[in-house]
């Protein structure tokens, strides 16, 4: 089936997808809040199921089921290749429901796009992937390789138990390469994708200074948990956004003269940047003079996420808290090690006096870049060039955080992570969406893919058997 046939058969398919889409949407899989998973692993293996998939639900480590789902390769197919899928289940909290302008689990289509949390991070990915695979399915000889999917339940709470899954069963879900769960298109309707992804070290900074709030009053003569918390902030990073703990950067690896020219290569436009967000101030690599991509790729950064303290209701009440609270996340880069941050962290802390403040990890996750050149890289960039009718950006890695570190070192296979998201998707955010033209185009790309997939990969093996004679 060539690109036009395939274009065809989606076109007609969609309407019966986006019904099954919204199904699934309508499943409020909160893993923060331990919401709706039993009844959403059972309509995942419902979906794979009916195509004819092998599953098994993986509960056997802790935390919420992980899903593993298989196609074989047709008759005419490749069986000595496989492609494994990696998606998640769980979505965002929809908080703060007042800003929502539709129901955040009752999937709503308006405008060519379909609003629901969830639609683009990360169930529209899975529902677009499991078409191309029912489109293939139909063809004459089957599926063109065999197919694999891991579905895990925990990526938005930092899939803190799927690294035993991957250990343990590392044979199972073994494959000669990934496409991962996300990717859009950016604000010039450029597809984007990712062959890497940071890492994080995500600390929740606590400073206790007494057993009740108080009146602020005794501020004359009893030390406030937020002033200390704040001033202990203050000595982590600078003004002009300079992290000043020590050892924080220990590890770092260079990136290669051929990442660097990529990076350099991406596209940025920071008017529309700072339209998309209504940035109220410059960005802070202007002071810096670093180029933003370079710094979103390339460069670790240190965010306080939040800050919880005392009285902040309407109005007044004059409060000396008992304790202050922060969340800060570091997006790391390769070389970089969670556990190394936090423990450069605590010891900064005591260092500068401030033995009183506790930290905790609530999530710690390496970086991981794929080989840029890989020929899986490139022929997933070359069918998104004939799909979207333009050259796709691929960035060395995305400015987010995954589980990605840890499939490569347990499967060592090379990743690319692409999807159906669009710049206004508002992933975390309230009225996130997909757009269904954007939909539709994502299942073509996944089912041309599939198509010369085993041809990819021979051709990775004939070089690299080439360069070991």
């Amino acid at each position: 089936m060539d690109q036009e046939q395939l274009a065809k058969r989606v076109k007609e398919l969609v309407p019966q997808s986006l019904e099954t889409l919204k199904e699934y949407l309508r499943f409020p899989t909160v893993s923060a809040q331990h919401s709706a998973i039993p009844e959403t692993v059972a309509f995942v293996v419902a979906m794979m199921e009916r195509l004819g998939g092998e599953t098994r639900v993986l509960d056997d480590l802790g935390g919420n089921p992980v899903i593993y789902g298989f196609f074989p390769a047709g008759s005419n197919g490749d069986s000595s290749k496989t492609l494994l899928f990696y998606n998640h289940y769980d979505v965002q909290p929809p908080e703060p429901f007042d800003e929502w302008e539709t129901p955040p689990f009752e999937p709503t289509v308006a405008e060519g796009k379909l609003f629901a949390r969830g639609a683009a991070d990360n169930k529209g990915d899975l529902v677009a992937r499991l078409t191309a695979i029912q489109i293939l399915q139909e063809t004459e000889g089957g599926l063109p390789c065999n197919v694999k999917f891991m579905v895990e339940g925990e990526e938005e709470i930092g899939s803190p138990n799927l690294e035993p899954y991957l250990r343990k069963y590392q044979e199972l879900f073994a494959a000669d390469a990934c496409i991962w769960e996300f990717g859009s298109k950016d604000d010039a309707e450029r597809i984007s994708m990712v062959a890497g992804i940071k890492g994080m070290a995500y600390m929740e900074l606590t400073c206790e200074g007494a057993e009740i709030d108080m009146h602020s009053s005794v501020g004359a003569y009893v030390d406030n948990a937020a002033w200390r918390l704040v001033q202990a902030l203050a000595t982590m990073k600078n003004k002009e956004n300079e992290i000043l703990v020590e050892g924080f950067y220990d590890g770092i690896l260079e990136p290669s003269e051929r990442e660097k020219q990529v990076v350099r290569e991406l596209p940025f436009d920071k008017e529309a940047i700072g339209r998309l967000y209504g940035l109220k101030r410059p960005l802070i690599t202007e002071a810096l003079g670093i180029d933003p991509r370079e710094a979103m790729v390339f460069h670790p950064t240190m965010t306080i996420c939040g800050i919880e303290s005392g009285y902040t209701g309407e109005g007044a009440k004059t409060v000396l808290p008992k304790r202050a609270k922060a969340k800060v996340d570091c997006r790391l880069v390769p070389g970089q090690d969670p556990e190394h941050i936090l423990d450069c962290v605590k010891k900064h802390l005591l260092r500068h006096g401030f033995d009183d403040i506790s930290v905790k990890m609530w999530n710690g996750q390496k970086a991981y870049r794929s080989d840029y050149d890989h020929p899986f890289v490139t022929h997933v960039r070359e069918t998104a060039r004939q799909v979207y009718g333009h050259e796709p950006i691929v960035a060395p890695n995305s400015a987010g955080t995954g589980p990605m570190y840890a499939f490569g070192e347990a499967l060592r296979l090379p990743i690319v992570s692409t999807g159906v998201g669009w710049a206004g998707s508002k992933a975390h955010a309230p009225n996130e969406s997909i757009r269904l033209q954007d939909f539709e185009q994502g299942i073509v790309h996944m089912a041309l893919m599939l198509s010369g997939f085993s041809q990819a990969m021979d051709t990775y093996l004939q070089s690299s058997q080439s360069g070991n004679a």
